[in-house]
């Protein structure tokens, strides 16, 4: 059997870490904490689950401390959760059952990270993540913000969910302040770099170094074939801010040239058609997007919405809007089968069955 050391960064986490911790103890032979400066109660929580708490300066720099955290463990593999991750009891058992049977010449276990869900706390919004490596100094975190480690060696994927359940709210401008202090000191952006602050950008409404920042990465020959497929869709929400609506439909078109059109792709050029009551061209994308490729392992960003529900409740609205009512209640049912408490697909659901009202709705 393998040994597991748990190595996690913690700041001001009063609210919850003891959540993590309860269960990480059930898996963890040990716990790392290194601290970055809380001035709460996080390090007297923590201090109920292991003496080996230590403690770090902060230096806008997530990588620096996530390996200093690393380095302090002393198991056969290394692993990390953030305070506001929850470890469900399904994925326990799951843990136990991996330290006992992974190969030994395993160097990195990559497991899905949900981190959105529905109304019914079902995952929409997950990829893998590299949670579990080998203890070695070659596998170490790199980037200042949206850190990962690259992985190498022999990969193993385990269905083991991590869940992110936030229950704070975040300064929302820490990381974009730290990719600008990197770029006003002439510091040198890798692709992974260029792409989150592209993100970063983008979410703050900067649309127009946003679009600047995509192109550059867009540009490089480095840079992820999935991050390269999602940036330019994000480059187009920043045309769409800029009122650049040719543009935005160029940017969603290029991704197309990158790998067979992902779900979330057909979905975005679905909707752009929508909007624009071109409903022949956006049904053939939004079925596109019901048989689309999902790369569920490639660490890409899944909108798990995109490949069932979201294009089915936009196609019953589409048939519903072109008098086509038997095809629009049939794409409502179909909807149904994804999410049966969704109010749209349940408001649609009378609709149909009244034979009358406003007209089918779709999410915004």
């Amino acid at each position: 059997m393998i040994s597991v050391s748990l190595c996690m960064i913690v700041k001001n986490e009063e609210a919850v870490l003891e959540r993590c911790l309860k269960n990480a103890g059930k898996f963890a032979d040990e716990i790392i904490i290194v601290d970055t400066g809380s001035d709460d109660k996080t390090k007297k929580i923590a201090q109920g689950y292991t003496d080996k708490i230590y403690d770090f300066p902060w230096r806008d720099d997530f990588s620096a401390a996530r390996n200093y955290a690393l380095d302090q463990g002393s198991g056969d593999y290394l692993m990390w959760l953030d305070a506001d991750d929850v470890v469900p009891e399904e994925s326990i058992r799951r843990i136990r059952a991996l330290k006992e049977k992974l190969p030994p010449d395993t160097d990195v276990v990559m497991t899905p990270y949900a981190v959105e869900f529905d109304e019914q706390g079902k995952a929409v919004f997950s990829y893998y993540r590299e949670r579990i490596v080998k203890n070695r100094r070659n596998l170490r975190f790199k980037g200042k913000v949206h850190e990962a480690i690259p992985i190498s060696g022999k990969i193993f994927y385990a269905d083991i969910p991590v869940e992110h359940r936030k229950m704070k709210w975040e300064d929302s401008w820490r990381n974009l302040r730290i990719y600008q202090k990197m770029e006003k000191n002439g510091e040198t952006m890798d692709s992974r770099s260029l792409y989150y602050y592209g993100r970063e950008l983008l979410f703050h409404g900067q649309y127009k170094k946003g679009k600047e920042i995509f192109h550059r990465f867009l540009e490089r020959e480095d840079g992820w074939l999935e991050n390269r497929i999602d940036a330019t869709r994000q480059m187009a929400y920043c045309c769409y801010g800029l009122k650049q609506e040719e543009n935005a439909l160029k940017a969603l078109l290029c991704g197309l040239a990158y790998d067979v059109p992902r779900g979330e792709t057909c979905c975005d050029l679905g909707r752009h058609f929508f909007d624009r009551g071109k409903y022949e061209e956006a049904i053939y994308w939004y079925k596109q997007a019901l048989h689309a490729k999902k790369a569920s392992r490639s660490g890409a960003f899944i909108q798990e919405d995109c490949y069932g529900f979201l294009p089915a409740i936009s196609l019953c609205v589409i048939y519903d809007r072109l008098g086509q009512k038997e095809e629009a209640k049939k794409y409502n049912d179909l909807a149904g089968t994804f999410h049966p408490f969704s109010p749209y697909y349940l408001q649609n659901k009378v609709y149909f069955e009244k034979g009358h009202g406003v007209g089918a709705k779709q999410t915004a």
